[in-house]
């Protein structure tokens, strides 16, 4: 029993009000970091320091081997659906922990050449920003070709590029030009553009599948770190600030990654709320519609089970089970219940003489007949090729013969439509007994029915037989 649960739609007006206000509670999240840029640049003295270089270097450490973890989950992922967004932000990881590993392994330069120390950071995140813009623009297209993934040559490629970077760095590092500010800006500034860029092409194809909000937040996170960095100096309390929020946004993209691995593998395909519950309506719906066919073909298949398809009535195996239920009920409140036992006369001679569907057609209305003519609550079924039984519930023998004698005459009386055109003269015999009077057991009680039908034929037929 399934039950019909009434759903209640919200009207437009509040449905319209709740999503503008969900979206400007992601957007009001997503710029929390530049609150706290605001508070630190405005009331925060800028040549407040925290130099410790063991903390410095443990932070990187730890973000480096998170980098490469979430690095290898994305590459799982991409390895599995081919997303080409996936195989992007692949290479956004793995390029940003091979160059940021140095921005924390030259800590110890920071006195002695701060641009070798200083210059990794920016670079990082200059070409993971990107990376993940050229993952963007790829956002929907189809998925990679199998030598895009499968062969190990086109990621030893992006490896040495990044290496590459690693040792320009250095050499610049090196060079008069690491001093200007040009330098720093280029790549902090590029960073910053990059990444606001992302946003704004989100914004404009109007990307808003979960997992591309999350890609959003952490864009905007990054592009806000970015900021910071280029307001603050190294070791002051904002340029701390900037290395927490390019955390935050690390952790919300990597939080998306994990369960894109848990879920679909995909970014493109996992689901908004608002799209599973579509979906979990749309697949209640079938799930139902499917029960309710179900059933109707059960129902089916039992009434073939139990009907004779010919007439229509009930079969033997169905006629025995309504008799042992009679039986049964009789046993607990002993009301009577009797049977009528009946066979078409001559039938074999009307199949000789007009053929077996003329024989079919007999059958069927004398069916009908036995329709009109019994009780509602009567049963008749179909036992064998011309023979039936009718099963008579609350009904003592004296009443059965009556019902017997009425179904007799109205056949001797009654015309059969065929393709022969009509039939008269169709006869049938009865013999009709009481459960308990006539057998108290099921056996004896069908032997007995079967015993006057055969005297009700020795005496000419067309007669019932009751004692």
């Amino acid at each position: 029993m399934t039950a019909n649960v009434a759903t209640y739609e919200a009207p437009a007006t509040v449905r319209t009000i709740t999503t503008i206000y969900a979206r400007i509670l992601i957007v009001g999240f997503a710029l929390i970091p530049l609150y706290l840029v605001a508070y630190v640049y405005l009331y925060q003295d800028p040549k407040l320091r925290f130099e410790d270089h063991l903390f410095h270097e443990i932070a990187i450490a730890v973000a480096t081997l998170e980098g490469l973890f979430v690095t290898f989950v994305t590459w799982q992922c991409y390895r599995s659906s081919h997303e080409p967004l996936l195989r992007w932000l692949t290479l956004g990881f793995l390029g940003f922990v091979t160059i940021y590993a140095f921005h924390g392994a030259f800590t110890g330069f920071a006195h002695s050449n701060i641009w070798l120390f200083l210059l990794y950071g920016p670079a990082s995140r200059l070409v993971m920003s990107i990376l993940l813009f050229i993952g963007l623009l790829s956002y929907g297209r189809r998925p990679d070709a199998a030598s895009m993934y499968s062969t190990p040559r086109e990621w030893l490629y992006w490896v040495g590029l990044f290496v590459a970077i690693d040792v320009v760095v250095a050499v610049i590092a090196h060079s008069a030009i690491a001093g200007l500010p040009a330098t720093r800006l280029t790549m902090e500034g590029g960073a910053l553009v990059f990444s606001a860029v992302n946003v704004a092409v989100m914004l404009s194809r109007r990307i808003r599948s979960p997992l591309m909000v999350i890609f959003g937040i952490s864009v905007t996170s990054f592009a806000i770190s970015s900021l910071a960095f280029i307001l603050g100096a190294p070791w002051n309390h904002m340029w701390w600030l900037a290395h927490a929020i390019f955390a935050m946004g690390f952790f919300v993209l990597s939080y998306g990654i994990v369960q894109a691995f848990r879920t679909t593998r995909s970014f493109s395909t996992i689901y908004s709320q608002e799209d599973l519950m579509t979906r979990l309506a749309e697949e209640t719906k079938r799930a139902q519609d499917a029960l309710l066919e179900l059933k109707r073909t059960n129902l089916k298949l039992e009434h073939l089970a139990t009907t004779d398809p010919l007439t229509g009535c009930g079969n033997r195996r169905q006629f025995m089970e309504r008799i042992e239920i009679e039986i049964a009920r009789s046993g607990r409140d002993n009301p009577p219940f009797s049977l009528l036992s009946l066979d078409i006369d001559h039938f074999k001679a009307i199949n000789d003489t007009y053929g077996h569907q003329v024989g079919d057609e007999i059958l069927r209305g004398f069916a009908q007949m036995c329709r009109e003519v019994l009780r509602p609550y009567d049963y008749v079924a179909r036992v064998g090729g011309e023979e039936f039984m009718v099963l008579l519930p609350e009904t003592e023998l004296t009443e059965a013969y009556e019902i017997g004698e009425r179904l007799r005459w109205v056949v001797a009386n009654g015309t059969f439509k065929t393709d022969n055109g009509p039939l008269t003269d169709i006869t049938i015999s009865i013999g009709a007994t009481e459960f308990g009077r006539d057998g108290q057991t099921l056996d004896t009680f069908l032997r007995t029915a079967d015993e006057r039908l055969y005297r009700a034929k020795d005496r000419g037929r067309n007669c019932v037989i009751a004692a």
